[in-house]
């Protein structure tokens, strides 16, 4: 499985590229949340990161390892949401042409976004395959570099700068939660927390209604889930990365799993009591605290990594909550 590993050396080296643009964002404690819980909880704010997502990190380290060839016929990608504005940044920062295919039906404000950091965007089909299938043309005629969203070494390396900083900033956490859509954050941050602490326990969150990674993990290889009910963007997966599961089997202690309407609810708490702004994926690791989480002992320092804040309000629209 050695191949498959993100290596100590790779994230020091992935520190040095990510550092350079993006922020180390805070650990903000929550009050409430402790109280709730009977542990000791802080949150990893990555909406307070370049693009108000941690997908900005993986592009950056991404972006440190191509050769000039590469560099100078640029990069493409496909994505509708935090990808693609991670790599138009990551890009538009390091002097690289960057393309975006995002599906026709794409949230405007979303397109708009990206080509504010400076992307190419082209509009390609109704759902995100068949945009993905137009990138790979793209690299066949024009010799563009594929960006994949998270199946890829260098990518994943980048993503787990994010977990450098929680070690950085609380050697001695206990737990670190973080959500799992297609595996590119929690194989990351797996890989950061154990180098620097083998004991501190690691735990993903999926959606109960698409869990691509859980199910992958118990056949004990990739699965392709037949169809995918989460509505949340960051957790819509129907098959994790190859080397992402190859990962989380190796570092991941525990995969959990909560209801999306779980879920919006933690987006609400976390938004009325935080106040911070979040994204469906970024509050399943808090729903699934809200709900429980067998096996870890009181008072325990726990940090959930809120992964991004770049919220769709109409997936809120007609929701009530209690």
């Amino acid at each position: 499985m050695a191949e498959n590993r993100v290596t100590k050396a790779m994230l020091e080296e992935a520190r040095t590229a990510v550092t350079k643009h993006a922020y180390h964002t805070p650990l903000v404690t929550s009050r409430l949340l402790s109280e709730h819980t009977g542990l000791q909880v802080w949150l990893k704010a990555e909406p307070f990161q370049r693009t108000g997502s941690y997908k900005f990190r993986g592009p950056l380290n991404k972006f440190s390892k191509l050769s000039d060839e590469q560099r100078n016929r640029g990069v493409v990608c496909s994505s509708a949401g935090n990808h693609a504005q991670g790599v138009a940044l990551a890009a538009q920062l390091e002097g690289i042409r960057a393309v975006v295919v995002m599906a026709e039906n794409a949230t405007p404000s979303k397109i708009e976004a990206t080509k504010a950091y400076g992307a190419e965007v082209i509009l390609h089909g109704q759902i995100w395959d068949e945009a993905n299938e137009m990138a790979l043309k793209l690299v066949e005629e024009q010799g563009l570099t594929y960006i994949h969203p998270f199946d890829d070494l260098e990518l994943i390396s980048g993503q787990g700068t994010l977990g450098m900083e929680i070690m950085d900033d609380l050697p001695d956490v206990d737990v670190v939660i973080a959500p799992i859509g297609g595996g590119g954050l929690i194989s990351g941050v797996a890989s950061a927390v154990k180098h620097a602490n083998p004991a501190t326990r690691v735990i993903g969150v999926e959606s109960s209604e698409g869990p691509a990674m859980l199910t992958s993990v118990r056949a004990g290889e990739l699965v392709t889930l037949d169809k995918v009910d989460t509505i949340i963007d960051g957790l819509r997966v129907k098959r994790v990365g190859e080397n992402n599961l190859a990962i989380v089997r190796e570092l991941v202690d525990e995969i959990v799993t909560v209801p999306d309407a779980d879920i919006f609810a933690a987006m609400v708490w976390v938004m009325n009591h935080a106040k911070i702004v979040v994204e469906g994926a970024a509050a399943a690791p808090v729903a699934a605290l809200l709900q429980g989480i067998h096996g870890i002992p009181a008072g325990s320092k726990v940090v959930c990594v809120l992964s991004g804040g770049n919220l769709d309000l109409s997936q809120l629209n007609g929701r009530r909550w209690n």
